[in-house]
């Protein structure tokens, strides 16, 4: 999960699109005077004149390569009615606590500069209609305790982008090979890399319904000029499991804590393939769509009586997505992916799988959904509301006798201690059924000039985490949030 696991966001400014020209101004990399100087210094030779003060340039040469700098400092502020404990980044699911618990009574503030981002294009010369180029942005939103593989690859210093990119403009194909968004993640125009629609909020797990990882891939893309694109991605795999307040008869061999140089404070899943995902992208004059497949593999093994058994788990989806201007101010958005064993791929980390009284896995279905509207008034104004629902399906087993629940969303599970001011974990097992969302805000730009700009955000969002019928009921719970950022973008326009 992304609070744990250190995500960051999309910033208030439009996505990129393919580099150089006015990438580098709609992405904050950018460079100024006083960078050329120190990078001066150090040896590196400046293209042509120095500019003025009052001129920032977009990049240096560095020998035969282009390089752009950029990124942003960031202040930002957090204030939850329930204590999550959770930076800035929110946890929608598991981390909004019950009445039976002391937090769920205690409100939460705290301050971040964790968000501050910086990041680096580097250029190689064009030979011919080929070219290559190599991407980094990182940023501070992780820990050593944290760092896991589950849906933003976190490990300190939590690398967001490591990527090298080869295209060949006369033929419409790219290769990518590195780290950076899922191709489930939805785009603005084709499927170039640092082009996806992420929403704007300020809070660093985005939006419940939000489909997205950000992890290792090797992607192969194929455009037709600026109308058609189709891609097909490999990407690291990790699943999400629920295994259940009840052991199954059969021992569990599904995960294992990270040895070498994985974190041995989580557990990793037993993967064997990578996910695969194929998507086609259309910009055909007015909007954008996009329509996916995904295929996931499960494993695990399970013993009983002295004997052993590997058991192979298939699950996967299908998910669309558009953005359509409405006039020249209003943009709107949805996306949705629905399938079985995709619960990663959605910002509130529902399972993927659950364990079977056999040991085996189930995968549990789900639906994810995202609709959202962006407002530009005033190029010093950006103003967005996103509604989002991630939902499981209950996917639940019982013994020979039928008296004791196995799976996700039992009806035998206790869940009688969850609105108790004396309850415990024991008599509050609350599977979530369903993460629902509504989130708005603004950026202002209130200064843009010589020394680049500096940009003011505020959001407020509202979740409620809804939970299968149990013995007791269904407990729901929630929390709102309200977020203040301030951000200086060095020399950009």
């Amino acid at each position: 999960m992304d609070w744990t696991a250190g995500t960051s966001i999309s910033g208030p400014w439009p996505r990129l699109p393919a580099w150089p020209a006015s990438a580098a101004r709609r992405a904050g990399l950018v460079t100024g005077a006083g960078l050329m100087a120190l990078l001066a210094a150090a040896g590196l030779a400046l293209p042509g004149t120095a500019p003025a003060a009052d001129a920032p340039s977009t990049a240096i040469q560095a020998g035969p390569l282009t390089l752009t700098f950029g990124g942003f400092t960031a202040l930002e502020m957090v204030d939850r009615n329930r204590n999550e404990g959770a930076d800035i980044g929110s946890d929608f699911n598991t981390g909004i606590p019950f009445p039976y618990q002391s937090i769920y009574h205690m409100s939460e503030f705290r301050e971040s500069a964790r968000q501050s981002r910086f990041s680096l294009l580097m250029q190689g010369p064009h030979s011919g209609a080929v070219s290559a180029e190599a991407y980094l942005e990182t940023d501070f939103l992780s820990a050593a305790v944290t760092s896991n593989s589950r849906e933003s690859n976190s490990y300190t210093l939590r690398m967001r982008h490591f990527y090298g990119l080869a295209r060949n403009s006369d033929t419409g194909w790219y290769l990518l090979a590195g780290q950076t968004w899922s191709l489930a993640t939805l785009y603005s125009k084709g499927l170039t890399p640092r082009a996806e629609n992420a929403p704007m909020t300020i809070d660093a797990q985005y939006v419940a319904g939000f489909n997205w990882t950000r992890n290792p891939q090797l992607r192969i893309v194929k455009s037709w000029g600026h109308v058609a694109a189709l891609g097909l991605s490999f990407e690291s795999p990790q699943t999400v499991i629920y295994t259940g307040p009840n052991a199954p008869g059969a021992i569990v061999n599904q995960s294992g804590l990270g040895s070498g140089l994985e974190n041995s404070t989580t557990s990793y899943s037993l993967d064997f393939v990578p996910d695969t995902i194929a998507k086609l992208a259309l910009d055909p004059g007015y909007g954008h769509y996009e329509i996916y497949g995904l295929a996931r593999g499960f494993r695990d093994r399970s013993a009983n009586n002295g004997t052993g058994t590997n058991h192979t788990t298939w699950g996967g989806g299908g998910g669309a997505g558009m953005e359509l201007p409405l006039g020249k101010l209003l943009t709107f958005q949805v996306s949705a992916l629905a399938g079985s064993g995709i619960g990663r791929y959605g910002s509130a980390q529902l399972p993927d799988v659950t364990v079977k009284p056999d040991g085996s896995f189930a995968t549990i279905s789900a639906v994810q959904t995202l609709a959202g509207f962006v407002l530009k008034p005033d190029p010093r104004w950006t103003a967005y509301l996103y509604g989002g629902l991630e939902q499981a399906q209950r996917t639940a087993f019982t013994n020979a006798a039928g008296t004791v629940g196995y799976g996700y969303g039992s009806s035998l599970y206790n869940n009688s201690g969850c609105d108790s001011l004396t309850g415990t974990a024991a008599n509050c097992v609350a599977n979530t059924r369903s993460i629902q969302q509504v989130a708005a805000g603004f950026w202002w730009k209130y200064y843009q000039g010589a020394i680049g700009n500096l940009q003011f955000g505020l959001q407020a969002s509202y979740t409620r985490r809804n939970t299968f019928t149990g013995i007791g009921g269904d407990p729901n719970t929630d929390f709102s949030a309200m977020f203040v950022s301030f951000r200086y973008f060095p020399y950009q326009r």
